[in-house]
């Protein structure tokens, strides 16, 4: 008998497989900068991928909309703290209070510096 479409075991195993095809793309790119493994420690790369929107923006685009900004790493601090919607498109981010600063920083140091496509 087969498992409803929206079960648990099913829900998982495309999460898993949209993580490793997102790894993949990523490496495959040749973007070493990206700090995969932290990305998807934290289920960044669920809703993000370097050059395509998934659910949220490339980081390529994040990286572009705030390449200049000199308040750039504190506002995005800010935003994935806080999660939010409107920036990007009507559907919401959700809060990742519970990432550490350092990683969090790292990461978003690292989108920021992610080159144009």
């Amino acid at each position: 008998m087969n498992a409803p479409p929206y079960s648990e075991a099913n829900l998982k195993s495309a999460h898993t497989a949209i993580l490793g095809a997102v790894a993949a793309a990523l490496l495959a790119g040749g973007c070493e900068q990206a700090p995969v493994g932290l990305q998807q420690k934290y289920g960044c790369t669920s809703c993000h991928a370097l050059d395509r929107k998934l659910v949220g923006p490339a980081f390529q685009e994040v990286a572009a909309k705030y390449r200049g900004n000199q308040n750039a790493e504190a506002v995005l601090m800010a935003k994935v703290r806080s999660g939010g919607s409107g920036v990007w498109g009507p559907l919401a981010m959700p809060p990742n209070g519970s990432v550490p600063d350092e990683d969090l920083q790292q990461m978003i140091r690292t989108i920021l510096a992610t080159p144009a496509r």
